[in-house]
């Protein structure tokens, strides 16, 4: 038996930002400092974040995390850098990466970490007590989902590994998800993030771990994403904020889904599409969600998929990816993102990553693995 759980406090829609001060307020009643991670200088002078940095005073610190795909390394520098600071509350604001450094550092907080080999093994551990730190997700993209859920990405260059910090004591105390944050995304960014909320849907709708709510809210996160995504080309600014109002919404009903299910052979697939080429993780995973469809049409009924999708079959799931790419200014194969074809057998067989391939439908192995590769290509 499945139960679906998800503790975060969430503030979603135009003006969430409104309650912002009063969340932090509550979560740090003893006056403990505040760390606010944000992507760039830039956000730093919002009205919002202005003000967050004016009532605080000298309780705030600011961490600039301009990286993508936050490493090790990364995640330790920081780490180091605020060690002692008596931080209380992470207020992460920016895409998945910004969130994902801001949930570690909150994570970590308190923690004396020799150096990056330390760190890997404390990524990676299974043995977490209470939190020390509290974190809010204020995200300005729409598609990752990372506000609502308990785990967070850092990637291992050295190892050529991604790495998961999964625990279920690091929801946020809060997620504050307005779509006014995600005006400023290019519209490539803007399609690629939606398309991997939609991944994230479709995934938890068939994972071995899946429940009535989070298949509800997987189809509820798909029908509203692909019914409003072509609005972020329209010329007129009306239908565009519309658009991106229908995104934030629906990455938010993804990230509620997945958040109990976790990915699946999609997810697992892409890390060393992402690790090798650079393809954005929103990308690789679109690309081989009909390939995946289809595989897992074996297992369980897609036919809610495809309806919800605004497709008759798989096929049609990937002539729609890909024409979303293609207006976006994004490759929409391996090849013209710089893959060989003698490359995909070394990518099928990195592609097993622990809790997603096996969490997938229909079991994979080297050879499946390297067929859908090949359908991409």
């Amino acid at each position: 038996m499945n139960r679906w759980h998800n503790p975060v406090r969430l503030v979603q829609g135009p003006n969430a930002l409104e309650a912002l001060p009063g969340l932090v307020a509550e979560a740090v009643p003893g006056g403990e400092r505040v760390l606010l991670v944000v992507w760039g200088e830039g956000a730093l002078a919002h009205p919002a974040f202005e003000a967050l940095r004016r009532d605080l005073g000298e309780r705030l610190e600011t961490l600039v995390f301009p990286h993508s795909n936050p490493t090790l390394a990364q995640l330790f520098e920081a780490h180091a850098a605020l060690r002692g600071k008596g931080i209380g509350l992470v207020v992460a604001v920016g895409g998945g990466s910004t969130l994902d450094i801001g949930k570690c550092l909150a994570r970590l907080m308190g923690e004396d970490i020799a150096d990056t080999d330390a760190l890997r093994e404390r990524v990676t551990s299974k043995d977490w007590g209470a939190p020390q730190c509290r974190w809010i997700g204020v995200p300005t993209t729409a598609g990752t989902g990372s506000e609502v859920t308990c785990w967070a990405t850092v990637w291992d260059l050295e190892r050529e590994a991604k790495r998961s910090l999964d625990t279920p004591t690091n929801y946020a105390f809060a997620a504050v998800a307005d779509p006014a944050l995600t005006r400023t995304m290019p519209v490539g960014l803007s399609v690629s993030s939606a398309l991997d909320a939609v991944a994230h849907a479709t995934e938890s709708y068939w994972a071995k771990s899946t429940n009535a709510e989070s298949r509800a809210l997987a189809l509820a996160a798909i029908g509203r994403i692909m019914g409003a995504i072509d609005g972020l080309f329209d010329e007129d600014e009306s239908r565009r904020e519309a658009a991106r109002e229908a995104m934030s919404e629906g990455a938010t009903l993804a990230g509620l889904a997945f958040s109990n299910t976790h990915t699946t052979a999609c997810h697992s697939l892409s890390y060393p599409l992402t690790l090798r080429y650079g393809i954005p993780h929103g990308v690789a995973v679109a690309l081989l969600l009909a390939p995946v469809t289809r595989l897992n049409a074996a297992a369980c009924d897609v036919t809610p998929l495809l309806r919800a999708f605004g497709a008759d079959a798989p096929e049609d799931m990937a002539t729609r990816v890909r024409g979303l790419l293609r207006r976006a200014g994004l490759h929409s194969h391996l090849r013209t993102w710089g893959a060989a074809e003698q490359d995909l057998p070394g990518l099928a067989a990195h592609g097993f990553t622990k809790g997603r391939a096996d969490n997938n439908p229909v079991a994979l192995d080297e050879a499946i693995a390297l067929a859908l590769l090949r359908e991409i290509f």
